[in-house]
Parts: C-alpha cells; structure tokens; sequence
C-alpha cells in the first residue's frame, strides 16, 4: 500500500482506497501514474496535467505499477515527444460525472440543512406560541379559556395539560359551590363559600348578598343594638350612611338606659335635698336659671332655695318625698346630639309633725325638664286629692 494525492481534492489517501474520504471521488480503477513524472491523476484524461506525457493504461486498476525497462523503451518510441519539450496544451479534461455527482451531493447537503433549519424555527415558533397561551390561561379564571387552550395544545408538554386540567376542574367546583350557595340564599352559606373560596370572580357577589342580608336583619329590628352590629360588621358596608341616619334618628327618639339613668339620677337629688334640708345640693341640681318653676316663668336657684324653706312648716319634724317608679321619658333634641328630657312621674310626700303620732301623706303628680347637663330646667307639681 502506498499514499498518494486524491486527483480531485489533494488531500492524502492510500492507493488502496475505493473513494476518496474527504471528497467522496471514486479512486478505485480511475486513477494512474504518470511514467514521465510520477504525478497521480484520473486515467480518463488523455496527458499528465503536470508534464502533459500522453497517458499510457493497459488495463483498469487502483495499483500503480513500476513500468520495466521494455515497457518503459516502449514507451519512449512510442512517444515523439521529448521529455524536455514542452508539448502544446490541451483542453482541460472533462470530469461531467463526478462534477455532476458531488453537485447532487452538495444539493443534498443543502436541502437537509435547509429542512433542519425550517424545522428548528417552526418548532420554537410553536413552543414559543404555546407558552404563550399557557402563561394567559394559568392566569384565567374563565373555564372557556382553559378549554381554549387545551383544544389548541393537544401535544402541549403534559405537565402544563395538567396544570390547565387541575385549574379548570378547580374552576368548575367553585361554580358548583357558588350555584349552591346561592340558591340557598343563607348567610351562612354564602360565608363558607367565600372562606373556601377567597380568590374567587363570585367573591365581590358574595360581600354583596352578605351585607344585604345583615342589612335586612338590622332594619327588621330596628334597634340601636341591631344597626350598631351591621356597623361593625361591615365597615366599609353599603348600608354605613343608611345605618349611622338610622341610628340617629332612633336616638332622637328611644331614651337609652343610661339617658333614663342620668334623669332619675338628677331628680333624686333635688327631692333628697328638699328631705335633707341642703340648700347647697338643692342648687347643685337645678339650671341656673329655670323657664318655669311651680308656676314662676324664668326662676332662679333662690327661687327653689325659698320654695324649700316655705314647705317646712314650724311644726314639721320630718318630711320625705318617696318618689314612685312610674317614669314616663321623652327626648327632644336640641343641638347637635345633644337632647332635652320631659318627665312625667308620681311622689308621695310624708310629712311628721310636732305631737302629731299620725304620718302625713300626700300624693302629687309632677312634670319636670332635664336639660342635656342633666340639671332641672323645669318643674311643676299637682297635688292628687284621694
């Protein structure tokens, strides 16, 4: 075996190769070596391209042989041209064949890089495409948009099949429980709906239909508890301004607990100050000035202080007025929160005289107003007569 140079492409091959490995040219019976100058070229070709001695085959074959001496006498008769003259050139020869059989070659190698590259980009392309639609249907809540992309992206990688399925069934039972809640129409209901379902489209519905209810209970009680109860259960609620007028306005009218606490609380001074016989506590529990006062318009504390005095007869020993817990209250507003009480109520007042063993009884009826300081503004009594 010996090396040589491929005809075609130059590059070194054994003499024993059937093509060519780098260019693919067939070696094999094609090849010969010129006798004059020892170059390697196709034997289809009728003079060395080198020194341009006619080519000289005896028969087919990919060993290049040493010529003997008669073959290579032979040779030289046979020949008119001397080794030394240059012999005119010749048309290139023609190689139509294998140029014909590596431009096929190439062509192939073309296409399927062409084909590779088309390929490469439509398949990013639909990568690329189907990313996109699963990032915006992982995000949708609409069950027709999870739908959407799983008709369109049948060979989706299966774990984003799955996610978008997990998602659209999740989706589904939210409906479910929001259509049962709904025909339930209980707050109760629609509560657990909202605490198993937090992010739900139906949440801003479901506040909704709550705060309506609560709503309707507080106006169907119509109470200062019940509205206060809807305040703080819905701050932000749709009914706050409703609530808050509602409840002024029962204010204005309902005497509270702590309102009817506050005027028995101011009467029981004045009349245990008329039993003590205390002018100072007697003051302390009337207006500085009294619009009426047993009769007398725009009276004043020395008006009630005198009214004290003149009951206590000389002969009185004691006196006690034991008011009856008959109260009738009614609240007008005068200011802003601020309000004026009227109060009707009965008193027995007893009297013990000097050598009298016999408690004096009287009843009277008796009208007074309490103003928002919670000082007598008014009074008259009407005796009873039994």
């Amino acid at each position: 075996m010996a090396i040589i140079k491929c005809p075609e492409c130059g590059r070194e091959i054994s003499d024993k190769a059937r093509v060519c490995p780098n260019c693919g040219v067939e070696i094999a019976g094609k090849i010969v070596k010129c006798f004059q100058c020892g170059e390697v070229y196709f034997n289809d070709q009728e003079f060395c391209p080198n020194c341009h001695h006619a080519t000289h085959v005896s028969k087919p074959t990919n060993t290049i042989n040493r010529p003997t001496s008669s073959q290579s006498n032979q040779q030289m008769e046979a020949s008119p041209v001397s080794p030394n003259v240059p012999v005119p050139p010749t048309s290139a020869p023609k190689k139509s064949g294998t140029k014909k059989g590596m431009a096929f070659v190439v062509a192939l190698i073309i296409a399927a890089v062409i084909c590779g590259v088309t390929l490469y980009f439509y398949h990013s392309a639909k990568e690329n495409k189907e990313s996109e639609a699963y990032a915006f249907a992982i995000k949708s809540n609409d069950p027709l948009v999870l739908q959407t992309y799983l008709d369109n992206n049948m060979d989706a990688p299966q774990e984003h099949r799955d996610s978008i399925t997990f998602r659209l069934d999740a989706l589904k039972k939210v409906d479910n429980d929001w259509a049962n809640a709904l025909v339930s129409g209980s707050k109760t209901a629609l509560m657990d709906y909202m605490a198993r379902h937090p992010e739900s489209e139906h949440i801003v519905e479901a506040r909704h239909k709550v705060d309506s209810i609560d709503w309707a209970d507080a106006m169907d009680e119509n109470t200062l508890e019940s509205l206060q109860l809807y305040l703080n259960q819905h701050v932000n609620g749709e009914h706050v301004d409703d609530a808050n007028t509602a409840i002024k306005e029962l204010k204005g009218k309902t005497v509270q607990s702590e309102e009817k606490a506050m005027v028995i609380s101011s009467l029981r001074q004045f009349f245990q100050s008329i039993n003590s016989k205390d002018e100072i506590e007697l003051g302390s529990s009337v207006a500085p000035v009294l619009s009426s006062f047993l009769g007398k318009p725009n009276a004043s504390k020395a008006d009630v202080v005198t009214f004290m005095n003149k009951i206590y007869k000389d002969d009185i020993t004691n006196m006690n007025w034991h008011l009856n817990n008959d109260y009738k209250i009614d609240k007008k507003e005068v200011g802003e929160d601020l309000y004026e009480y009227n109060v009707n109520f009965s008193s027995i007042q007893k009297i013990e005289r000097t050598g009298d063993t016999n408690v004096q009884s009287m009843r009277y009826q008796i009208k007074a107003t309490i103003n928002p300081d919670g000082l007598i503004s008014a009074m008259s009594m009407t005796k009873i007569l039994e």
